[in-house]
C-alpha cells in the first residue's frame, strides 16, 4: 500500500441538476445511468419504471455493478463485478471508451457512488455523479419521463484494476499510520445491532464516520469545508501523506464515502468486500464499542 493523499487541486465528481438539465439539452453527448436501489425495498428497476432522467438507462447494482455472492462469503455482499458482465451493461447503454457518463440514484448519491467508483475501477475517466439524485432533479423542476429508453450499442472496452483495491490482507496488514473509515451507522459500527450481517462489530482499529454526515438533509453533500471538518475529525487532513482506506458492510457505502473524500482532494483506497467479508474468517479480530 502506499499513500494517496493528493494535494492537486480538486476537480469535483458531482453535477447539479440545472447542470445536467443544460448539458442534455444542448445536446451535449452523455451517457446517464440510472443506478436507483433499495437494498430491502422495491427493486431498482421498478423503480426507474416509475420516474427517471429522460434518456437514462438502468444498470443494476447487484447484478452488474457487483458481482456473485460466494457460498462461504468471501469477497463480501458486494464483491467487485465480473468485467464481461458490466462491459455487456454498460455497451448496452450506449457507452464507448471515450463516453461522458453520469450516475445517479433516488437522492443520497449512496449506489450512484458505488457506479462512479466501479466504472473508474473498470477504467472508465469522466464519470460524475447527479448531486441529490432524482429527487435533485425533480425538485428543480426537470421532467421524469416513465417510457423505457431504448438500447443502444455501444463499443466500450473495460480495462478493469485502474483504481486501487483493497482485500481483508491489504487491511490487516495497513500500516499504524493508515486510516480506516467505517461508514456504517453508529449503531451498527459499535457492534449493538446488525440487521444485515452475521456478525456485530467492526474491524479493529477503524474510524466511524457515518454517511448521514455527509450529507445535506436533502440528500446532497455538503460542501468541501464541512467535509473537510468531518473527515479532519476523523484523522484524515488533505495534503498529509498517509494512507486512507474506507469501508462498511458490503463496499457500498465504502464507495460513497470514496466519493466525499474526493470531493476534498483525498483518493481512497476502498475495501470492496468491507465487514462483510472481514466476517466470512472468523479468526480475524473482531471489535465492538465506539
Amino acid at each position: 500500500m502506499t499513500a494517496l493523499v493528493s494535494t492537486a487541486p480538486v476537480t469535483t465528481a458531482l453535477i447539479t441538476a440545472d447542470a445536467l438539465a443544460a448539458e442534455l439539452a444542448g445536446g451535449a453527448r452523455l451517457v446517464v445511468l440510472d443506478v436507483q436501489y433499495n437494498l430491502r425495498g422495491p427493486a431498482g428497476r421498478g423503480l426507474f419504471e416509475q420516474a427517471h432522467v429522460p434518456g437514462a438507462h438502468f444498470i443494476d447494482l447487484d447484478t452488474e455493478l457487483a458481482g456473485p455472492v460466494a457460498a462461504d462469503g468471501r469477497g463480501g455482499r458486494h464483491p467487485l463485478p465480473r468485467p464481461d458482465v458490466l462491459e455487456a451493461a454498460l455497451r448496452r447503454a450506449g457507452v464507448d471508451d471515450a463516453s461522458r457518463i453520469v450516475t445517479y440514484d433516488q437522492g443520497t448519491s449512496l449506489s450512484a457512488a458505488r457506479a462512479w467508483w466501479v466504472l473508474r475501477w473498470a477504467g472508465l475517466q469522466d464519470v460524475r455523479v447527479l448531486d441529490g439524485g432524482l429527487a435533485a432533479w425533480t425538485r428543480a423542476g426537470h421532467t421524469a419521463p416513465t417510457e423505457p429508453t431504448p438500447e443502444t450499442a455501444g463499443t466500450v472496452t473495460l480495462r478493469p484494476h485502474a483504481l486501487p483495491v483493497l482485500d481483508a490482507d491489504g487491511i490487516a496488514h495497513r500500516p499504524a499510520t493508515a486510516v480506516l473509515i467505517d461508514g456504517r451507522a453508529p449503531e451498527r459500527f459499535r457492534g449493538e445491532t446488525e440487521p444485515i450481517d452475521r456478525v456485530a462489530g467492526h474491524i479493529p482499529g477503524a474510524v466511524n464516520v457515518p454517511m448521514d454526515t455527509l450529507l445535506r438533509p436533502d440528500g446532497r453533500m455538503r460542501p468541501p469545508a464541512a467535509l473537510r471538518a468531518v473527515f479532519e475529525a476523523a484523522g484524515v487532513v488533505p495534503g498529509e501523506s498517509r494512507i486512507v482506506a474506507t469501508s462498511c458492510g458490503s463496499g457500498v457505502t465504502a464507495a460513497h464515502t470514496a466519493l466525499a473524500l474526493h470531493e476534498i482532494g483525498v483518493a481512497a483506497h476502498v475495501y470492496v468486500g468491507s465487514w462483510s467479508d472481514w466476517i466470512s474468517d472468523p479468526t480475524r479480530p473482531m471489535a465492538t464499542g465506539s
